[in-house]
């Protein structure tokens, strides 16, 4: 019986280890079980969205203040053209905003960054933000450093 009662307790102790790490593993990758639905759609393009995937932050001041919903590229414009979903409650982004392509940390994962601007009107359902700043893509400025010193 008492073997027993271990060999009970080694499987509760196992299945609480493995739901802590489910546990941690959801909170490390940001991923949410709940959809947050609420908000509004805004659009920006981008020359070059670096490794910008969908499910990237969109941040104000270092504040989370929606998500990356998808990518893709304006056949007309021939530009990379990111859907974001700004949270309901942030209403005061006007028409003048900026976006630009971050790196966070050391692994480098990119995220929007937004920069209001001083305009009345605020941004809404399907509007674009004009002003963007594309990714900086490391192998790009190692490129430019080298033909450079080399030109010089």
């Amino acid at each position: 019986m008492r073997m027993r009662n271990v060999e009970i307790g080694v499987g509760v102790f196992m299945l609480a280890g493995i739901l802590a790490l489910v546990v941690l593993a959801l909170n490390v990758s940001g991923l949410n079980l709940s959809q947050q639905s609420d908000g509004y759609k805004v659009y920006a393009r981008f020359d070059n969205i670096g490794g910008l995937t969908p499910r990237a932050k969109v941040s104000m001041s270092g504040v989370q203040i929606g998500e990356v919903t998808a990518i893709r590229i304006d056949t007309r414009m021939l530009m990379a053209e990111v859907e974001m979903e700004i949270f309901d409650d942030v209403d005061y982004l006007t028409t003048d905003s900026s976006a630009s392509i971050l790196t966070a940390g050391l692994l480098g994962e990119q995220y929007i960054g937004i920069v209001p601007g001083a305009e009345e009107e605020t941004l809404a359902d399907g509007d674009y933000i004009q002003d963007t700043q594309s990714a900086l893509v490391l192998e790009e400025l190692i490129g430019k450093f080298l033909f450079n010193e080399v030109g010089d």
